[in-house]
Formats: C-alpha cells, sequence, structure tokens
C-alpha cells in the first residue's frame, strides 16, 4: 500500500486519547481513593496520617482542576502530555501508598493501571519508562513507608517473604500486562489499518467503474449537439464559398465538431462497455486484472482449461470489483518477485473454479508460510534486500493482505505454498518454482447459470 494512503502513523496515536478521558479516570480514582481513607479510618480504625493523605488527594484534585481550566474538555493529547499525565498519576498513588503501610496495603496492585494505559494507546519508549519508574517506586515503597496502626497500636504487617512475593508478583504484572496490552493493541491497529486500506481499494475500483458509466452517459447525451453543429457548420461552409476567411473558420469549426465525435465514440464505447459488462467470461476478467503487470518485463503467460468433467464452454462470471482488485494484486506479488515467467492458471469444474498464480521467483520462506496473507509481514525471506521496483509497500505484506480480504468477501478460499523446495538446489527445482497462490470458489458464488447467460438488456440511462 502506498505512503500516501492515508493511514494514520503508529507514532500518531496518542493523539487519540483525549484530556477528559484521562481525567475522568483521574476522578474515579479520587472518589476511590477517598473511600478507602475513609474506610479505613472511620471503620477499620487505622490510625493514618490524614492530613498528608488528604494533601496528595488533594494534589490529584488539583491536577484536575487546572487541566480543565487551560484546555478544552476536546483537546487530544500528546505522546509526550499522556505520559507525562500517567506519570504523575504513578507517583501521587506511590506516595498515597507509602503513607498508608506500602507493600502491606492491598491496594498496591492499582499502580498497574497507569502502566497498562500507557501499553495500549502510548508507543513502547513511553511505556518502558512508565515501567521503570514503576518498578522503583514499588522497590522504594517495600523499604520506606509508614506502617498501618490498628486504634488498639497494633502494627499490622505481612512477613518478609510474603511482601518479597508480592514484590515480586507486582515487577511481573507491570512488564506481563504492559507487554500483553501493548502485543494485542498493535495487532489491533495494524488490522484496522489494513482494513482501512481494503476498504479505500474497494472504493476506488468501484469509483472506476461508476467512471465508465458516466462517460457512456456524457458521450450519449452530447451526441445530438455535435451532429447539429456538423450540419449547421456544413450548410455555412456552402453559404461562405466567396468568404475565405469565414469559410476557414467554419471548416475548422466543422473539424473540431468531427474530433469531438471521435473522442466522444471511443470514450462512450469504453464506458459503455464498463456499463454493461457485469458479467464477463474467466478469461476476460482474469486478463483485465493481469494487463496493468503485463509490460513490466515479466513474460505473463495465461491459460485456461477445464477440470474434473467441466463443461468446455468456459465459465460466464460476475464482474466484481473485488475479484478484479484481489487478482491483481495477486499477479502484482507475482511479477514483483518473478525472475522471468509469471504463470496464471484458470481452471474449473462442475463445482468449482480455480485461478492458480505462480512465479519463477524464490518463492515464500517456509517459515513465513503459515502467515501469508496476514497484514505487515516485514520480508519476504530473511536478509533479503529491500525491493527497487516497489519501495511504497516496506515489505509489509498489505497487498496480500488486501488480495485475500477482498476475494474472500467474494466467497473464495485462498491458499499460499511453494512450487518447489526453496532449500534446493538450483538445478533440483522446476521452472514453476516461486511461491504459488490458489483462489478458488465455488461455482455457484460467482458464475451464472445457462439461464442468466442471456442478453443484457438496454443500456439504462445513468443519472450523474
Amino acid at each position: 500500500m502506498p505512503k500516501t494512503a492515508g493511514l494514520l502513523p503508529p507514532k500518531e496515536r496518542s493523539h487519540w486519547i483525549r484530556l477528559r478521558t484521562l481525567t475522568t479516570l483521574r476522578w474515579a480514582a479520587v472518589l476511590g481513593q477517598l473511600g478507602a481513607i475513609a474506610v479505613a479510618e472511620l471503620y477499620f480504625g487505622f490510625r493514618l496520617e490524614l492530613g498528608l493523605c488528604l494533601l496528595v488527594v488533594a494534589a490529584a484534585v488539583l491536577a484536575n482542576i487546572v487541566a480543565a481550566a487551560i484546555y478544552p474538555e476536546n483537546r487530544r493529547l500528546s505522546e509526550t502530555e499522556t505520559m507525562l499525565t500517567l506519570l504523575f498519576d504513578v507517583t501521587q498513588l506511590a506516595i498515597l501508598l507509602g503513607l498508608t503501610g506500602g507493600l502491606n496495603n492491598p491496594f498496591t496492585l492499582l499502580i498497574l493501571t497507569p502502566v497498562t494505559i500507557s501499553a495500549t494507546a502510548l508507543g513502547s519508549r513511553s511505556t518502558l519508562f512508565l515501567a521503570h519508574v514503576a518498578y522503583v517506586f514499588v522497590t522504594i515503597i517495600a523499604f520506606y513507608h509508614l506502617p498501618l496502626v490498628t486504634a488498639d497500636g497494633q502494627v499490622l504487617e505481612l512477613p518478609d517473604l510474603f511482601q518479597f512475593g508480592f514484590w515480586v508478583a507486582i515487577v511481573i504484572g507491570i512488564s506481563f500486562l504492559s507487554l500483553y496490552a501493548s502485543r494485542v493493541t498493535s495487532e489491533m491497529n495494524k488490522m484496522s489499518d489494513a482494513l482501512l486500506a481494503t476498504q479505500m481499494a474497494l472504493s476506488r475500483e468501484q469509483k472506476l467503474t461508476d467512471l465508465g458509466g458516466v462517460v457512456a452517459a456524457y458521450a450519449h447525451e452530447l451526441g445530438t449537439p455535435l451532429a447539429t453543429i456538423k450540419l449547421v457548420s456544413s450548410e455555412l461552409m456552402e453559404e461562405v464559398e466567396d468568404k475565405p476567411d469565414l469559410r476557414d473558420d467554419v471548416a475548422l469549426i466543422r473539424d473540431q465538431a468531427d474530433r469531438c465525435r471521435d473522442i466522444l465514440r471511443s470514450m462512450g464505447r469504453a464506458g459503455k462497455d464498463d456499463l454493461h459488462m457485469h458479467t464477463a467470461p474467466l478469461e476476460a476478467v482474469v486478463n483485465e486484472a493481469a494487463d496493468p503487470h503485463r509490460d513490466r518485463g515479466k513474460e505473463v503467460i495465461f491459460t485456461a482449461e477445464p477440470i474434473h468433467g467441466g463443461a468446455e464452454r468456459m465459465p460466464v462470471i460476475r464482474r466484481r470489483p473485488e475479484i478484479i482488485h484481489g487478482l491483481r494484486n495477486l499477479v502484482q506479488n507475482a511479477v514483483d518477485f518473478a525472475e522471468a515467467r509469471v504463470w496464471v492458471v484458470a481452471q474449473w469444474s462442475p463445482d468449482e473454479i480455480t485461478v492458480r498464480i505462480m512465479d519463477d521467483g524464490p518463492g515464500y520462506p517456509p517459515h513465513l508460510l503459515g502467515r501469508i496473507g496476514d497484514p505487515f509481514v516485514r520480508k519476504r525471506r530473511p536478509g533479503a534486500p529491500p525491493q527497487k521496483e516497489r519501495p511504497e509497500y516496506e515489505g509489509m505484506g498489505l497487498g496480500l493482505f488486501i488480495a485475500k480480504t477482498l476475494l474472500e468477501r467474494s466467497g473464495a478460499q485462498l491458499s499460499f505454498a511453494n512450487g518447489t523446495d526453496p532449500l534446493l538446489s538450483e538445478s533440483g527445482r522446476s521452472e514453476r518454482r516461486g511461491a504459488v497462490v490458489e483462489v478458488a470458489w465455488p461455482m455457484d458464488r460467482i458464475a451464472l447459470a445457462p439461464e442468466e447467460q442471456g442478453a443484457l438488456g438496454e443500456n439504462r440511462l445513468f443519472e450523474a
């Protein structure tokens, strides 16, 4: 997919986070902290440093008030601003935990929250920074904290072994949750980008199809006025025979009208073809998909044949934009990596239509075969140099994902394989040794029944 596709770069995803979201979460934390302090002081009778605790909670309240006063509610934060906001929350919570028993306080587990939020919204560098800050604070409050003292003077403190285990559990929890949340969010963002690119590709193909109808309509509507101009100019030619200057001007008008007629005739023919070709023979659709890549220095060989008792007559299929664009992406991928030739083989049986695309390139790396068709597979083979002929793709596998998604939407099943083992020597490999992609549709999903293969009917007026 070209870089100009309009997809949001990963570094800008932090701008999705609104300040209002973080301040709302902080208000919820403030209410929870005040509730916990009130229950501990009034119900359980703990002797807390109530003034200091309320001062720390007041700092969070003040931060929210200042943020609401300075910034609008719908402000979206940059990565640095979001990271600093979460850093404040980690620091505020660590200080409050240090005033209320340190690791003896079961609410120490809440220090995972800001780091997890960072993992889902920010880059890995910001998340690593917050995670290490959390490690440091958890370690500090393990040794330096005010004890939890009951009303009768008893100090509640876990055994050292339990405190050490709690510290280890929190450190592992921070590491695991941040890594897990970051990985899942990354996969979701990649899939979202890839699906957006797929929708853009399908929309573009549909617009090109619609454009043909617009051209056909204008060619039809402009035919009559141009014929009138030609007729009038021909009559004027006879009347100005004795006036050379006027005759030349009238002749120019007639010639330009003829030129407009020829241009519109060719455009109208192309537009009418696009408008009428809702269906076409399998060979025509496959050739249309492959045509843009026939003049790129690689030989594209097309064959079609029935198999397993299929009818001698080639099936007529529905000419759908997702089929054409999906096959075109597969052919492009084969041409990009082929050394000299690409084979496109169309076959049909009574129940199935298959299109197999093969090349004589290096093939897929065996360790990536199970991931072919996933978005953003970074390399075709380990150590491969960047492809100069398609630098805009950056080796992400997005083209194959688009093709797979579009073709599966049409009812196809795709399979990826290698023609021969890529690890064999050059002499031991067949000519069709590269990547193999097979696209298979049930016959009734894209093919027309014999009774549907009649006339297409009259062309309908396209209203722009």
